[in-house]
């Protein structure tokens, strides 16, 4: 709101006759209480429908205003695999990050206020029923933020590319996504100006986020997860960490999967081996998050909580994500500790 994003947008839609109610009070990872501030909003004001303007945290937490007001349940009662019953509010998205997708899935990540843990809500009736994609909007977005949902967006295409639950339909989502992803965001993290490559990367979060929605995720986002709950990691952030060390790790089941991601990240050609073009994408990632500030590390991470942290991952992932190769406690563990700074 500061920023005048919202000014343009409300005086439109007061021109058209329409009554606004506004709420900013979302944070980043956004709480049970936040949600239900919102919802309490909505109710006294009579809402009619939902409008989100604002990254992730801001759609995910609309979603669940969206569907709470609706179905008189706390937010708590909400979260979990189809616990919604009655149709929510209208929802309409528009974005001001290019990264989570969330303007075309059906999840919605609330944090428990008390122990921070990530709770989603999983269910279609969250669905947005529509979404305006606008570059411009983007515009005085830091590099920092354009770098680290862009990676997230990245994260998404790949995961659900290299999902057991892929489709031909999620495939062709997936690679369109990373072709444009790795073409677009080193440009539009040196420039934040440039606005062809602001708009490829909103169509190209988009479509990961229609690939993932299908398709779901993988150990990267389990990980990732837990490092926001304990630390208040950024999303974004803990994903592009994680990524890499996810590759590596799963590389010897599916090379072949890795190397259709490599060619349509413009690294060789198909005919060449599957495995050395599995090693041109992790290598490419690599240097892809150094190009555009990404630590190898995560700064906060502390030996001591490494263990819980692998276990909470491993609850998040077993069975819920359909993964290309399954790793164990000890597996886990070794792969975070490799993150210590």
């Amino acid at each position: 709101q500061e920023l005048g994003v919202l000014d343009p947008i409300i005086a439109e839609l007061e021109t058209q006759g329409v009554e606004v109610h506004i709420y900013n009070g979302v944070l980043p990872d956004p709480t049970y209480a936040q949600v239900e501030a919102g919802v309490n909003i909505g109710k006294q004001a009579t809402c009619d429908s939902v409008l989100a303007i604002g990254g992730g945290s801001s759609i995910d937490a609309a979603k669940v205003i969206a569907v709470a007001i609706t179905n008189a349940k706390p937010v708590a009662k909400l979260t979990g695999l189809g616990k919604v019953r009655k149709a929510g509010l209208p929802l309409y998205v528009i974005p001001t990050t290019a990264g989570t997708g969330s303007e075309v899935t059906l999840v919605a990540v609330i944090s428990h206020p008390e122990t921070h843990k990530k709770t989603p809500v999983i269910d279609p009736i969250t669905m947005p029923v529509a979404a305006a994609l606008d570059p411009e909007i983007q515009k005085g977005m830091p590099a920092h933020i354009t770098a680290t949902t862009g990676m997230d967006a990245l994260t998404h295409a790949i995961e659900s590319y290299l999902s057991r639950a892929a489709t031909a339909e999620t495939d062709r989502y997936a690679l369109a996504a990373v072709t444009m992803i790795f073409e677009h965001l080193p440009r539009v993290y040196a420039d934040g100006n440039d606005m062809q490559a602001r708009e490829s990367m909103s169509v190209a979060s988009c479509y990961a986020g229609l690939a993932f929605t299908k398709a779901y995720v993988g150990y990267v986002h389990a990980i990732a997860h837990n490092f926001g709950a304990c630390y208040g990691t950024p999303h974004g952030l803990a994903n592009a960490i994680v990524l890499p060390y996810i590759l590596e790790f799963t590389m010897d089941t599916c090379a072949d999967r890795m190397a259709d991601i490599a060619v349509a990240a413009g690294l060789g050609e198909r005919q060449q081996d599957a495995t050395a073009l599995a090693k041109r994408l992790l290598a490419r990632v690599q240097e892809l998050n150094a190009e555009i500030g990404i630590p190898r590390k995560l700064d906060s991470l502390r030996a001591e909580d490494i263990s819980g942290l692998a276990k909470a991952a491993l609850k998040e992932a077993h069975y819920l994500y359909p993964v290309p190769k399954y790793m164990d406690q000890a597996q886990c563990e070794s792969i975070i500790q490799k993150m210590l700074a």
